[in-house]
């Protein structure tokens, strides 16, 4: 057995622990299978892009509740450190998944117990709701306790600060540092202080929910189209609490729920992954849009940060659209509307990540608007708006894992907020006597046809994590010459700092945080990223080729030609 996994194990039973916690890695050390074990014990959770995220169960790399009153209790310290002579509080929401109460209820006990102010979300409550309550009252730190999208066996804590955003460098690492100098449990203060403790739901759901209705760029052309027939799922998870609500106050009339998928339910029985980036989680919105012949169909994950989005497609079948093309409806939509209301100065922005289609840079060049990249991770979108707080006015952000903003109120992916200008987008496409995907070629005409593709591979335990590292160590020592019989050009390593032009044959830093991402750019126009997932056993390669659209009717004969050299590419990378 693996040393560290035997220490760590033996460390937890020698530990104030309770004996059913004691009774299950006993368990575990006598099982003629040593996996198990090892999984549990050969790492301590940390802080990755999404904050702490683990398979629920006993030892140091599961969720459970000790490693949440540890990273608790280091948080908290933290906290005490950095605002020693102010007072302090915190907001803690949950969504629905097994355990979120209980972990909730955890954080809530260890924080109270070190003299912290809590403000306690005592129902489940859609992720960005808790950014914004941080900023509205005046929090100094929040948690949300959520695993996002994962399965059903994990379990997450996501971890915020003063800005409403995750924790981002120095505050992750020097929380991190906070949580390993804790070298025994009885450093965690478990004794809850009920009298620190404040309960919060409906009036901070009033205040956000005002907030929302702000954003709404063109109420006139939704009161013309308020019978627009939207389905909406939650996919059992927090988005049942306000999304069909914001959709009634911005005045859509017609919105029907899946109801199969309604009731927040951590076994997520009607899905295999409750993730609206999967076919099969949204084939039950799928079939009742088509029972109805409904306008649009909206999907959130279970906490409420993510969207998947579906309508009909050129030929009048039901499609669901990628991440990136969301993300490309949702801002030509509002930049167009911003100029046509006047708003547009030349002092406005967007946000994208790298591995985020470039269509959203030509979008906002032709509206002279700037656009921002950022590192994968909403929490670095947030960052860009915290430095341009008071300097340039934002107007929606995005990444293509189905995480778009808009406003800035809130400073995480809002799933709520999205569903509202999602669904005032299709209005207005339908004022136009356009349909989703009619909007979406014109856009491609306008601006060019891209299309992005994204492969992620699992790897899973130690094994895995060495694989993943093995896989990106021979990308970096043997990179591709030629990628879908264009030339490679560029090599972009976000780890080193470094941009290499390869025609030129020079070098250049670029401004950006150290990160685990390769790039690769060819001649004609093709982005190819590897990146390792920071909240999953997961290497993930997003590809993005470009082409033109010169005519609607031409649409999936072009999009055909760009999938097979995506596959192409897939192929000469041996991803297959």
């Amino acid at each position: 057995m693996d040393p560290i996994v035997q220490e760590k194990a033996q460390e937890w039973l020698n530990s104030n622990i309770d004996q059913q916690t004691k009774d299950q890695i006993n368990e575990l050390l006598s099982s003629s299978d040593q996996n198990e074990l090892i999984d549990s014990f050969y790492k301590d959770l940390e802080f990755g892009t999404g904050g702490l995220r683990g398979v629920m169960g006993v030892g140091s790399n599961r969720m459970n509740k000790y490693t949440v009153g540890k990273a608790t209790q280091g948080l908290s310290n933290y906290i005490k450190k950095t605002f020693s002579n102010e007072s302090v509080s915190v907001a803690i929401a949950h969504d629905s998944r097994n355990n979120s109460d209980y972990f909730a209820d955890i954080t809530a006990s260890v924080f109270s117990a070190n003299g912290i102010k809590v403000y306690f979300f005592e129902e489940l409550r859609p992720t960005p709701e808790l950014s914004f309550a941080i900023r509205e009252l005046g929090c100094k730190s929040g948690v949300v306790i959520t695993a996002s999208h994962n399965p059903k066996e994990y379990n997450g804590y996501k971890a915020y600060w003063t800005d409403g955003a995750q924790v981002t460098p120095p505050h992750d690492k020097n929380i991190i540092s906070e949580v390993n100098k804790i070298k025994s449990f009885d450093e965690v203060n478990f004794a809850k202080n009920e009298s620190l403790i404040e309960v919060i739901g409906e009036n901070i759901d009033r205040k956000y929910l005002n907030k929302l209705k702000t954003l709404s760029i063109s109420p006139e052309i939704i009161q013309k189209q308020n019978d627009l027939k939207i389905v909406f799922s939650p996919i059992h998870g927090t988005g049942i609490t306000l999304a069909p609500r914001v959709l009634k106050e911005f005045g859509f009339e017609n919105v029907h729920i899946v109801e199969e998928q309604a009731t927040p339910d951590g076994n997520f029985p009607t899905v295999v992954y409750p993730n609206p980036e999967e076919k099969e989680a949204m084939s039950l919105a799928l079939r009742k849009a088509k029972e109805l012949d409904a306008d649009l169909i909206l999907a959130t994950d279970p906490d409420s940060d993510r969207v998947g989005i579906g309508a009909k497609n050129l030929n009048g079948e039901f499609q669901l659209l990628n991440g990136n093309q969301t993300a490309a409806l949702l801002t030509y939509y509002m930049l167009n509307q911003w100029k046509a209301k006047g708003k547009i100065n030349g002092n406005q922005y967007i946000v994208k990540t790298i591995v985020t289609t470039d269509l959203l840079t030509e979008i906002a060049k032709q509206f002279d608007v700037e656009c921002y990249e950022t590192l994968t991770g909403f929490k670095y979108i947030a960052e860009i708006l915290r430095e341009q707080e008071g300097k340039k006015e934002f107007i929606v952000g995005g990444e293509e894992s189905y995480g778009y903003l808009s406003g800035d109120f809130v400073r995480d992916k809002d799933a709520i907020s999205s569903c509202a200008m999602i669904a005032e987008m299709c209005a207005f496409a339908k004022n136009e006597g356009l349909g989703v995907f009619d909007l979406l070629a014109e856009i491609y005409q306008k601006f060019g046809f891209y299309k992005e593709s994204l492969i992620s591979i699992t790897k899973k335990g130690k094994s895995g994590a060495e694989e993943i590292q093995e896989m990106m160590k021979n990308l970096r020592e043997n990179p591709p010459f030629e990628l879908g019989g264009s030339k490679v050009v560029k090599l972009i390593d976000y780890q080193s700092g470094v941009e290499k032009d390869l025609i030129k044959v020079k070098e250049k830093k670029i401004d950006f945080p150290s990160s685990n991402v390769l790039q690769f750019l060819t001649e004609d126009g093709s982005k190819i990223s590897a990146r390792p997932s920071g909240t999953e056993p997961k290497i993930k390669f997003y590809f993005s080729v470009k082409g033109k659209l010169n005519d609607p009717a031409e649409f999936d004969a072009t999009l055909e030609a760009m999938d097979k050299k995506i596959n192409k590419i897939i192929e000469e990378l041996n991803l297959k």
